[in-house]
């Protein structure tokens, strides 16, 4: 029998958010079968949003002109890309080929600009969902959600949910399970304010604050 191999490509880019790409890359790496790989505009280090943080892109997206499962992070990053004729031609491209066309954070901001989740339910980062109306999309507030082959999470650690729910669905729920287990993903936090209907009105401002902050940096 051939054994068949899954082709990911994680797009990452300068001033993404590191966690929507590793989180992800962490568990469909432990795939049997699956081959990830990071791409991007051209092959060498791009810098996280925290700027101390380096990671680095294996091919360019023009010698990647196809994927069985894209995968796109997000980060304040890719709004520099909504305008990147380059970047959207690519994922309109390999999405046309893909199983799974799949985003965490504000990754499905640049699905959107591509026009990939016009007239589709999708998620984001719960500062950015209403964003998701200007591209068509419908927005729904969910860890993640899926609509036909694509998949979209919320923000940054809802990629590893996500991501085990595409690897169940595209192998077996008993793989999925060992990969959480060889992971241990098994979420105690300290607190329950991880979302914003969950956390104390102060923290939820609090938190709004500082993102206001840094989209108004010079």
């Amino acid at each position: 029998m051939t054994q068949t191999t899954t082709k990911v490509a994680i797009l990452i880019f300068d001033g993404l958010t590191a966690l929507d790409a590793v989180g992800p890359y962490e568990v469909l790496r432990s795939v049997p079968g699956w081959e990830v790989e990071f791409v991007g505009k051209e092959p060498g280090e791009v810098r996280t949003d925290s700027g101390r943080l380096g990671l680095s892109v294996d091919a360019a997206i023009a010698d990647r002109p196809d994927a069985d499962v894209l995968l796109v992070p997000g980060g304040e990053g890719q709004r520099a890309l909504h305008s990147d004729d380059e970047v959207l031609e690519w994922l309109r491209g390999v999405d046309r080929g893909s199983r799974r066309t799949t985003s965490v954070c504000t990754g499905a901001l640049l699905l959107g600009a591509a026009g990939l989740l016009d007239g589709r339910r999708a998620t984001t980062y719960w500062q950015s969902i209403d964003e998701l109306r200007d591209f068509g999309a419908e927005p729904v507030v969910s860890r993640w959600v899926e609509d036909g082959k694509y998949l979209t999470a919320a923000g940054v650690s809802a990629g590893i949910d996500m991501a085990l729910h595409l690897a169940a669905a595209e192998t077996a729920p008993e793989v999925a399970q060992a990969v959480q287990l060889g992971i241990e993903y098994d979420p105690s936090p300290p607190f329950d304010t991880g979302s914003p209907a969950k956390a104390p009105a102060p923290i939820v401002e609090a938190v709004r604050e500082v993102t206001r902050r840094r989209t108004t940096l010079p």
